[in-house]
């Protein structure tokens, strides 16, 4: 005889399960029920067979069908099958709910939640209210329904859904308590939901659960960091002398002997200090809360797969956070943790993530990590299967490669490192792209000669193609990967970056749809001109496009870093031949349909300081005496208006404004007399700007410190002194140098 396969036997099974659970006798289904929830409990194999069988909906109409049946019992015996097949099915229900998403969809497309409400917990059932196995049972099951992100949301709003809710919370039993706690959990979103539930005294329920089973203080924990996340309203209230207490409680849970409820309290100080960063600013308490989440990672289970998140949220953004960690060792505790091998996607993805955000920042964190070799563990993550840790990598290469000390060694730019990365450019994950381009915008920063290296193997080409992306978040950052790549590169890389980008393209991105796009363009179009003569032509092929574009997003702009960007490109451009400046005059001077004024003068008035150091740069430049048109210009520029705008901006309150102007005044006067008479008013004499083809944009510190590293490098090299300063999208602060 043939041999029965293992499928068509939990098939068989399965239908035989099914067939007693739509017998007419009450314990003939009590038994099928307990037989089908042994069956699925932890088998996922299982459970999906038996959804396939339509297991769900069947036993959805079994607690329906009990739940009516309980006030119509004629006696105990039937009252206590009543009982537990109401018990059974909620249990079984709630064991295809728990951790299995397939499992949630068919519980909730069957109505099963709202049975399992009315059927076990609602104060109108006082039969079934009696038996506290009923309750838990249904507690239990409506606590897995709500682990997942696909249950429904609870409504607040409503007045019986928060005296419900209350109820729950203030229930003797761990579980029916714990099931408040876990919808708080769930569905408190909003500012406006966790003032409600302040309002309605859950914080003060949730705090004197603390105190209660390791159920409760755990649900507790986790809902009352629910309610402060991002409110500090919320949380100057709660954290007051009358509940300080409650955050002494919390700050001590945090040395419990049970690993999730010591990260549980983590995470809700963490929320508290994110929320307001004026409470728990005492060291001792920072560095314990660092120190016990790094112990943490050592945890074989889930609460290690997530210490390493709530790690990166603790020091994100945070430069004493992130020293701290360090001076704990926290570089080479995290180093451990990768060298182990065979790690869980979300553990690793983790680790990786928190090194990330441990290199951010301080320079002393990225040199630790290069000096362990961190780098190559990071490299080899880039090809891995999870696409959650091929994004993790390329966000901790992208922080460790921040240090201007190893890009200008060129530590990054060769083909260990992208290889890889240019491969990810094509990856399925848009995640992924993403972060990839966020890793070259910084690697392509190469202060060395090997741009070829990333040109060769194809980067150019991708970054292009991408560019043109349906996807605004992907253009994005391909044009800033673009806008590095060309900063300071010589001649001939630009010409190769030119050939694939195209003057058509170039203009159409321009003109994106999306503001932040067309910013982006036109920074890549700043660096693209700026330098040689050779290099400004690039703006003017095919009859001009691309500078037809930037004039035309000046004039309809209505975002300060588009018209910033743009008053640099045409800075730029001045620093050309006198073709050049003339055709910046053109499109400085030309005015928008239905504008009183030309858009410089909207820049020399413009409220951002930013803009109208770039505007005062542009006059500059145009206005340079040692080009020979000067003069006629500046003529234009007088009876424009454009002048005598610039002369009322000597007492700017930008320092760097008023220094611009000064020196624009200074320049003006450097015109003979007779202009001067006609012109202007009394000039005074000063060197020419001529050389000033690229600026710094001010409010930028990293690429201040880049500029003066260029400043360091070319006197080192005893080259001649040059006023030249530069512009590139560096992502984070450079504070290496």
């Amino acid at each position: 005889m043939p041999t029965t396969t293992a499928s068509a036997v939990c098939t068989t099974v399965g239908n035989n399960i099914l067939l007693r659970l739509t017998s007419g006798e009450r314990d003939v289904k009590l038994k099928a029920l307990r037989e089908l929830k042994n069956q699925i409990i932890g088998n996922r194999t299982k459970k999906l067979s038996f959804l396939k069988l339509g297991a769900v909906p069947a036993v959805a109409g079994i607690l329906s069908d009990a739940v009516s049946a309980v006030d119509v019992a004629d006696n105990d015996e039937n009252d206590r099958i009543v009982k537990d097949i109401i018990v059974q099915s909620a249990a079984v229900l709630g064991s295809f709910a728990c951790g299995f998403e397939a499992g949630v969809r068919a519980v909730l497309d069957a109505g099963a939640d709202i049975l399992i409400q009315r059927g076990c917990l609602v104060e109108e059932m006082p039969l079934l209210k009696s038996y506290m196995e009923v309750v838990d049972a249904g507690a239990r099951s409506l606590k897995m329904i709500y682990q997942s992100k696909m249950a429904p949301k609870y409504d607040f709003l409503q007045e019986e859904n928060m005296e419900f809710l209350l109820s729950l919370l203030n229930n003797e039993s761990e579980n029916v308590s714990g099931l408040g706690a876990s919808i708080i959990s769930h569905s408190c979103k909003t500012s406006l939901e966790q003032k409600l539930l302040f309002d309605a005294g859950v914080l003060k329920r949730l705090t004197s659960l603390l105190g209660g089973s390791l159920i409760q203080r755990d649900a507790s924990l986790e809902s009352i960091a629910t309610i402060f996340k991002n409110n500090p309203e919320v949380v100057s209230q709660f954290v007051g002398p009358d509940t300080g207490r409650t955050l002494s409680c919390i700050i001590e849970i945090v040395k419990d002997r049970f690993a999730r409820t010591r990260l549980l309290a983590s995470l809700c100080l963490i929320v508290i200090r994110n929320a307001s960063p004026c409470y728990l600013q005492d060291v001792g308490i920072k560095t314990k809360l660092i120190n016990n989440l790094l112990e943490l990672l050592d945890d074989p289970g889930r609460v290690g797969d997530e210490a390493s998140f709530a790690f990166s949220s603790l020091i994100a953004e945070k430069e004493d956070m992130q020293k701290l960690a360090f001076e704990v060792n926290g570089v080479d505790k995290l180093y451990n943790h990768l060298q182990k091998g065979s790690l869980h996607p979300r553990r690793f993805e983790g680790i990786l993530l928190a090194l990330a955000d441990m290199c951010s920042k301080l320079e002393c964190c990225r040199s630790r990590c290069l000096s362990l070799q961190v780098l190559k563990l990071v490299v080899d993550a880039l090809a891995h299967d999870s696409s959650d840790v091929r994004s993790a990598a390329c966000m901790c290469l992208r922080s460790v490669s921040r240090s201007i000390k190893n890009l200008s060694a060129g530590s990054f730019m060769n083909e260990t490192i992208v290889i890889p990365l240019v491969r990810l450019l094509d990856d399925t994950s848009t995640a992924v792209q993403v972060a990839a381009l966020g890793a070259i915008s910084n690697i392509v920063v190469d202060f060395t000669t090997r741009r070829s290296t990333f040109i060769r193997l194809g980067g150019v080409k991708l970054l292009v193609q991408l560019s043109k992306s349906m996807d605004s978040t992907i253009r994005l950052n391909a044009l800033r990967a673009l806008r590095n790549l060309i900063f300071l590169a010589e001649d001939k890389c630009k010409e190769e970056i030119f050939m694939e980008l195209t003057a058509s393209l170039l203009a159409s991105l321009i003109c994106d749809p999306e503001p932040s796009v067309q910013e982006q363009a036109l920074a890549l179009v700043r660096n693209l001109v700026d330098g040689r003569i050779n290099s400004v032509e690039y703006i003017f092929a095919e009859d001009g496009i691309i500078l037809d574009a930037v004039g035309r997003q000046l004039r309809i702009a209505s975002k300060a870093e588009i018209e910033i960007q743009g008053m640099y490109v045409l800075g730029n451009v001045a620093t050309g031949k006198e073709s050049h400046k003339e055709a910046v005059m053109d499109q400085l001077l030309l005015r928008a349909e239905n504008k009183a004024q030309s858009c410089i003068i909207k820049f020399l008035q413009s409220n951002d300081s930013r803009l109208r150091t770039a505007a005062v740069w542009a006059v500059l430049n145009l206005t340079c005496s040692s080009s020979p048109g000067s003069s006629g210009r500046l003529v234009k520029l007088h009876d424009a208006g454009i002048v005598s705008h610039v002369k009322n901006m000597v007492n700017d309150p930008c320092l760097d404004v008023k220094l611009r102007v000064k020196t624009a005044l200074e320049q003006f006067n450097s015109f003979d007399d007779s202009l001067a008479s006609t012109s202007c008013l009394q000039f005074l004499t000063v060197r020419a700007v001529g050389e000033l083809s690229h600026v710094v944009d001010p409010s930028s510190k990293e690429e201040e410190s880049i500029a003066n590293y260029f400043r360091f490098s070319m006197k080192k090299n005893k080259k001649k002194k040059s006023t030249r300063t530069v512009k590139f999208c560096f992502d984070v602060p450079a504070d290496s140098l």
